[in-house]
C-alpha cells in the first residue's frame, strides 16, 4: 500500500512552483497513463494558468489548497481548498487565483482487448 502525506506533498511541490519558470508542479501520486486510475497532485503558484487542453475524460478536481478558477465554455466554476468538483467534458483552462494546489482524479474507461 502506497502512503503519501498529502500536506507534506503539497508544501514540496508548492515551494517547487514558486521557484520554477512555469509557475508549477506535479507528481503523480497514483497510477500512471496505462492505469485505470490516475491521481496526480498539481501546484500552480498565484497568477498561473494551465492554457486551455482537452478534458482527460472522466475525472474530478479537489481544491487542496488555495483558490482556482475553471473555465470551460460557458461553465466557469470557483473553488477554494476543500471543494471538489466534476471535471467538464470539455477543453478547459485553469487559473490559479491565488497560490494552489489540486488534486486530479482520472479514471480511464477500460477497453475489451481485442
Amino acid at each position: 500500500m502506497d502512503d503519501d502525506n498529502l500536506t507534506d506533498l503539497v508544501a514540496e511541490l508548492m515551494s517547487t512552483a514558486r521557484a520554477a519558470s512555469s509557475g508549477r508542479a506535479a507528481r503523480t501520486i497514483q497510477g500512471d497513463h496505462e492505469h485505470i486510475l490516475r491521481q496526480t497532485v498539481i501546484a500552480l503558484r498565484a497568477g498561473e494558468r494551465m492554457s486551455e487542453h482537452e478534458s482527460p475524460g472522466e475525472a474530478t478536481l479537489q481544491v487542496l489548497a488555495g483558490r482556482v478558477r475553471v473555465n470551460a465554455g460557458d461553465i466557469v466554476w470557483e473553488g477554494s481548498s476543500g471543494d471538489h468538483t466534476s471535471v467538464p467534458l470539455q477543453r478547459q483552462s485553469v487559473d490559479a487565483l491565488e497560490d494552489a494546489a489540486l488534486l486530479l482524479t482520472v479514471v480511464k474507461t477500460a477497453h475489451p482487448s481485442s
